[in-house]
């Protein structure tokens, strides 16, 4: 669907760029990004350095960077273009989803988001530019950003050492950074999803990304206090993004 919206605002001299954070590198995401077959750039970020830089703590996030260099939007959840329609192959056609599986996508419909209202404020960028009521101003960008805790701080360092020894192929030695990690930034699905999207699972496949939790029979074995289906149940679906906020300050 970006791809589709990609090329439907390419003449109004706009470029979308995705950015896969994965630890394990280009393999983990050949097969999505040649499925796609996208005319955009589409990156690699094996250390989150993008999700560090920008803020990025959950998937999809977007920041909007005129032509200048300059972010005129922080950080914030990026739903795909409803208007745009693309053809999808159904990954759960020949699967009986497990139970687990089946609560995690009853879970997932509960999200909140307002993809056209997204829509329609990036098209209005794109039309009136540092004019557009959704562009900031560098004091807005900033003030919305906001600087990292001293908690954020380290448990950025942590995610860091544990991407360290994922990258050297010692992954026992990186479960106790990312624990600390959810630990000291409870708020980042992106530290959460990536340590737990390591762990094996009942599934194979693009189906297995879905999983991110204990397989059924070995929760004394799952290394991590949470998973994305008690987690999200804890706070509730409707408070897994933010509200997308029109208004500039």
């Amino acid at each position: 669907m970006w791809q589709a919206f990609r090329e439907d605002v390419a003449d109004q001299g706009v470029e979308i760029v995705t950015v896969a954070l994965e630890t394990t590198g280009a393999e983990a995401c050949r097969q999505f990004i040649e499925a796609a077959n996208p005319a955009h750039p589409s990156l690699i970020d094996q250390y989150h350095k993008s999700a560090e830089l920008f803020g990025f703590v959950n998937i999809p996030n977007a920041v909007w960077i005129d032509e200048d260099g300059m972010i005129v939007r922080p950080s914030e959840p990026a739903p795909a273009p409803p208007s745009m329609k693309a053809d999808r192959p159904n990954i759960f056609a020949d699967l009986v989803p497990p139970q687990r599986l089946l609560d995690i996508m009853g879970e997932a419909v509960k999200i909140r988001s307002n993809p056209a209202a997204y829509e329609a404020a990036l098209r209005d960028w794109f039309t009136n530019g540092s004019q557009s009521q959704f562009a900031m101003t560098p004091d807005e960008v900033v003030n919305r950003s906001q600087p990292r805790s001293a908690d954020e701080a380290r448990g950025q360092a942590n995610f860091e050492l544990a991407a360290h020894f994922e990258a050297n192929g010692d992954h026992d030695a990186a479960i106790p950074y990312y624990r600390e990690a959810h630990r000291l930034t409870p708020e980042n699905f992106s530290y959460r999803r990536q340590a737990w999207s390591l762990e094996p699972n009942e599934l194979d496949g693009p189906v297995a990304r879905f999983w991110q939790g204990p397989a059924v029979g070995a929760e004394d074995a799952w290394p991590y206090e949470g998973d994305w289906l008690s987690d999200v149940k804890a706070m509730g679906a409707e408070n897994y993004y933010p509200e997308f906020k029109a208004e500039q300050a």
